[in-house]
């Protein structure tokens, strides 16, 4: 965790994916939202990592289209959205996708638009939209504990009335991020407190 920018990122993750044994695995996943920067950095970084998409995430890109096309219907709209929904957790997002460019072609004005966004969008990522494969390998479909990490450190340190300064942001996210990653006794070895404990 850092406010350094990507390039900070970039290089702590790779020494914390080194740390818990990167060099040494027969494979690799790497799960996320569907940001740019971050694929960009996984394939930087994690060179040769199978990929996934948050389903989450590529899910509200098909709420999106429907609610484009039923927008006061929401019966309709879930009627709509759930055999697509169950065609990419079958891995036939190649469906999903012909499906969205047939309905595109029957469209005009603003649902086309929003079709086609959302077809470019699932063309983008149609590697990363193994989701049978996730659930038959045990293996996550969404970024949820990331997601939720990312918003316990927002928490910790946009709470009211604090304030801090770069240096002091940073400072304390490395010790908070030691102490998630049961690495206290690295800074502290002395120290009988551990505070991942607490």
């Amino acid at each position: 965790m850092t406010r350094g920018g990507t390039e900070a990122l970039k290089e702590q993750l790779w020494a914390q994916a080194m740390r818990h044994g990167l060099g040494r695995a027969n494979e690799v996943l790497i799960v996320a939202d569907g940001a740019a920067w971050i694929w960009n950095l996984a394939g930087d970084r994690f060179a040769g990592a199978r990929q996934r998409v948050d389903f989450y995430h590529v899910s509200q890109h098909l709420w999106a289209v429907t609610h484009a096309l039923h927008p006061d219907d929401e019966a309709a709209a879930k009627g709509w959205v759930q055999p697509m929904l169950d065609k990419l957790k079958e891995d036939a997002s190649y469906q999903v996708i012909t499906d969205l460019e047939q309905l595109r072609q029957r469209l005009e004005g603003s649902e086309q638009e929003q079709v086609e966004k959302e077809v470019n969008y699932l063309q983008t990522h149609r590697d990363r939209l193994d989701y049978g494969t996730a659930h038959q390998r045990g293996e996550p479909q969404g970024s949820g504990a990331m997601e939720s990490t990312c918003r316990q450190y927002q928490a910790r340190f946009k709470r009211t009335g604090q304030f801090w300064s770069q240096t002091g942001d940073e400072a304390l996210m490395c010790l908070e991020t030691f102490r998630r990653n049961g690495r206290w006794h690295v800074l502290f070895p002395h120290s009988k407190c551990d505070p991942s404990k607490n």
